[in-house]
């Protein structure tokens, strides 16, 4: 039987802090406790939040915690041809079309949605594709790329979800609410969501199944915030003949307000915890790992 393996997957837009090290010793030590492998991947396809510096630190803060990993790390950036191929995929299956609003259009569409009665969102609060860029007459597509125009390619979800049939997955740690076993999963929750856009050919959704594949991750170990987004993923494995990962989902961390740590709040970093004198032992103390 082939190992275990496990994946750390942070993105270089900011310095880790104490909830990605929740998640990283996590995914170490399973691996080590299991005989597995440990994979890092730099998730750095924003090119405009990440930065080479951050890079560098996320090794050096991994490396201080007592980790290692195989070589070579999977970065994003490098690959996109990997995810371009698997968006044509789709796309040759009818299942994908590009929408040519803008954030501001469509901010207006949910607007004026709203107020005729209320507008659905997703699981993480967003508002669901408003727009109409699905009926757009083929000719007027084409009239529109060849401009120019910005696009965001999407997923048809109702088309998806009738190719790809009933899905689930078995749920080994637990999501937001205490779910675990036999999850029954919901896509259609998520609306028409991204997979590319014109100046990037992915997304989040997109590369993160791909990448997954490639490396042959077999077990997913990652915070509940992401419980509800496998729905969309086990959808892009099905309709893409992707092997499925085992997932576990985990507790997030939280600060004194009882918000996740999160980057965009300044959450205090690994590296400034270091300076002031913890040692990694401390750092597992203050995550509760032993």
């Amino acid at each position: 039987m082939p190992p275990d393996t496990f994946r750390f997957a942070p993105s270089p837009n900011g310095y880790l802090h104490l909830g990605h090290a929740y998640s990283a010793l996590l995914n170490f030590d399973a691996a080590r406790a299991t005989g597995g492998r440990l994979l890092l991947r730099i998730e750095d396809i924003d090119a405009t939040r990440c930065r080479s510096e951050f890079e560098t630190a996320i090794y050096q803060d991994l490396a201080w915690l007592g980790m290692s990993w195989e070589a070579p790390v999977r970065r994003q950036s490098e690959h996109l041809s990997d995810y371009r191929e698997a968006a044509e995929k789709l796309s040759a299956q009818g299942l994908v079309y590009p929408a040519f609003e803008s954030r501001a259009e469509i901010a207006r569409l949910v607007a004026q949605r709203e107020g005729h009665g209320g507008w659905p969102c997703d699981p993480d609060g967003a508002p669901l594709y408003p727009g109409t860029a699905k009926s757009l007459a083929p000719d007027e597509r084409q009239r529109l790329i060849e401009s120019g125009a910005p696009y965001a390619l999407r997923l048809d979800m109702a088309a998806a979800g009738a190719r790809a049939g009933d899905l689930a997955w078995i749920e080994q740690g637990e999501g937001p609410a205490g779910e675990s076993g036999q999850i029954t999963a919901r896509p259609e929750a998520w609306g028409d969501v991204i997979l590319a856009r014109k100046e990037t050919p992915t997304s989040y959704h997109l590369s993160v199944v791909i990448d997954d594949a490639l490396q042959g991750v077999t077990e997913v170990v990652r915070g509940h915030d992401l419980f509800h987004a496998t729905s969309v993923h086990r959808l892009l494995q099905q309709l893409l003949g992707l092997p499925q990962p085992a997932y576990r989902h985990h507790r997030l961390l939280m600060d004194d307000a009882g918000q996740k740590l999160s980057k965009s709040t300044d959450a205090t970093g690994l590296r400034e915890l270091r300076a002031a004198g913890a040692t990694p032992a401390d750092i597992r103390r203050l995550i509760g790992l032993p």
